[in-house]
This record gives C-alpha cells, sequence and structure tokens, in this order.
C-alpha cells in the first residue's frame, strides 16, 4: 500500500492512532495507523451507508475470515477486527509498496525477468489463494500490492468460499479484468479469478487492458464478443495469457497449471 495522502492525527480506532488516508473504495476508507506497540498497521471502517445494512456488515466481516485461510505470504495478514462505535473495522498487517496499477501509470509497463517474476508470483498467490478454498473475484492491477519481500494480493471484499462461489451469481468484478462469466451472471469459480490475472498480466506488460474500449459499456461489449489483444506480451508469457482468457471458463488454465509451467 502507499503512502497515505495526509499525514494529520484522525483520531484512533481501538487503540491504533489513525496517521494518515491510503485510500478510498466502495466498502470505505482504508487507513495507515500505528498499534499500540508503535508498528504500522492498516485499518480499513466499513462506510457508514453499509454499516447500517446487516448484510453489508456480513460480507464486510466475510473477508476477514477468508483472507484468514489465505497462506500469509501472498496477503496482508489480519491482526484484529471488531466495531469502531456503529462501524466494522479490519486491522491488518501494513504492506509499504504501491499497487501495481500505480507502479505501470507511473513507471511503465514491467518488462524483462521482472514482469516473469511478477507473473510467477502472483500466479502462485492466486494458487494458494484457491487451494485455501477461496474465489478473488477481483483479480486486477489495483489488487497487487508490490511489497518489499514480493507481491502480495489484497481486497477480499466481494471474495466467496469455493463452495459458494460455485453457484454464486451476480456482476462482481472490475471492467476490464472481470471475467465474462461475471458479467454473464453466471457460476463464478477459480476460472475467473485466472482470467483476472491474464487480463493483470497484459496491463502489467503493456500499459493497456486486453479489453479496448471509451466507455465501460465498450469495454464490457469487447469482454463478451471481441478477441483479447495480447500484443506487447512477451514470450513466453503470451500463450499462457492468451489461454487464460478464453471465455470459456473450462477451457483456461488453472493457477496450478500456471505455477507448474
Amino acid at each position: 500500500m502507499s503512502r497515505p495522502r495526509s499525514g494529520d492525527d484522525l483520531g484512533q480506532v481501538a487503540g491504533h492512532r489513525l496517521t494518515g488516508l491510503l485510500g478510498e473504495g466502495g466498502q470505505g476508507a482504508v487507513y495507515l495507523g500505528l498499534s499500540p506497540s508503535g508498528g504500522e498497521v492498516a485499518i480499513k471502517v466499513l462506510n457508514a451507508r453499509m454499516s447500517e445494512d446487516p448484510e453489508g456488515r456480513r460480507r464486510f466481516f466475510r473477508q476477514v475470515e477468508l483472507a484468514r485461510r489465505v497462506a500469509p505470504f501472498c496477503t496482508a495478514r489480519v491482526l484484529d477486527t471488531g466495531m469502531h462505535g456503529d462501524r466494522p473495522y479490519i486491522v491488518s498487517e501494513y504492506v509499504p509498496g504501491d499497487s501495481l496499477d500505480r507502479v505501470v501509470r507511473t513507471q511503465g509497463p514491467r518488462t524483462g525477468g521482472g514482469l516473469e517474476r511478477l507473473a510467477v508470483a502472483t500466479a502462485t498467490a492466486l494458487a494458494a489463494i484457491h487451494r485455501a478454498g477461496v474465489v478473488h473475484r477481483d483479480f486486477k492491477p489495483g489488487n497487487v500490492i508490490l511489497g518489499p519481500e514480493g507481491p502480495v494480493v489484497i481486497d477480499f471484499g466481494i471474495s466467496h468460499a469455493l463452495d459458494h462461489a460455485v453457484t454464486q451469481s451476480g456482476a462482481f468484478g472490475t471492467p476490464g479484468f472481470m471475467a465474462p462469466e461475471q458479467l454473464d451472471m453466471g457460476p463464478i469459480g477459480p476460472a475467473a479469478d485466472v482470467f483476472g490475472w491474464a487480463a493483470t498480466m497484459v496491463f502489467a506488460a503493456t500499459g493497456r487492458r486486453p479489453f479496448a474500449g471509451d466507455s465501460v459499456a465498450a469495454v464490457l461489449r469487447a469482454l463478451l464478443y471481441d478477441e483479447p489483444d495480447v500484443s506487447g506480451v512477451p514470450e513466453p508469457l503470451r500463450p499462457l495469457v492468451a489461454a487464460c482468457l478464453d471465455k470459456n471458463p473450462d477451457r483456461r488454465l488453472t493457477a496450478d497449471t500456471l505455477v507448474r509451467t
């Protein structure tokens, strides 16, 4: 996670002093904080609107359960969770570093050995997530943090356990990185994450998404009907990425297969 935009003291959550805002999203805000022992932590607080919704609170805390299933090497460890007044919060390990999205936009595409290491590390993390029985459902450059010890995958806010995800339908995800079955309201399984991984690798290698469009509607239309543009992705990564962007989830490689390839 990048450094906060503000160094102001923003108060406390469960004894953790908030020192800056790391980011905001649909669920709420993520703050940089200091634990009672002085260590840096990331604190996610659910927004007021979703805090009033029992289903919103349930989903928020559900991500804690799913994140705790995952091997600690591939995500930020959950340290604490609870209620701050009427607002749920999650305290997790702070991983210093920028998102892949920000790095590519500010420094340019990844190349050579750096790109290959990124592909291997993120595929390994994804395989570990799936072995833990979790489908992330929003694998994208913004959810990959390039930490000092390697990439980690964050934000399990719309994830589901595999035993539920394969029958759970709904258009969750990010246009340009979500799989066609997520848009079609079809069953969502690990193959959707593999699609997101492949789209993320295209972005990492080229600075663009595999499905072009000047609007969200155009991107989604391309996702459903056009072939992905994988030009600019170097060998030997290109054929793997192309296979993982197949519109039929049954024809995509698994994360475990990617790691072994």
